[in-house]
């Protein structure tokens, strides 16, 4: 069973995501969003991201 997003949540959040920042900008910041997910969810330090 997997936990990330599905396509209609990544459209809800994903235009409330600032684009206009300054700094290097994210490769892909639907899979940030659900590591962050994952770590909430499992209780896992960041460095045992799979």
């Amino acid at each position: 069973m997997s936990y990330d997003l599905t396509d209609f949540e990544w459209g809800v959040i994903e235009p409330l995501l600032p684009m206009d920042r300054r700094g290097p900008k994210p490769k892909n910041n639907r899979q940030i969003i659900n590591g962050m997910f994952y770590v909430l969810r499992t209780g896992s330090p960041w460095r045992d991201l799979p």
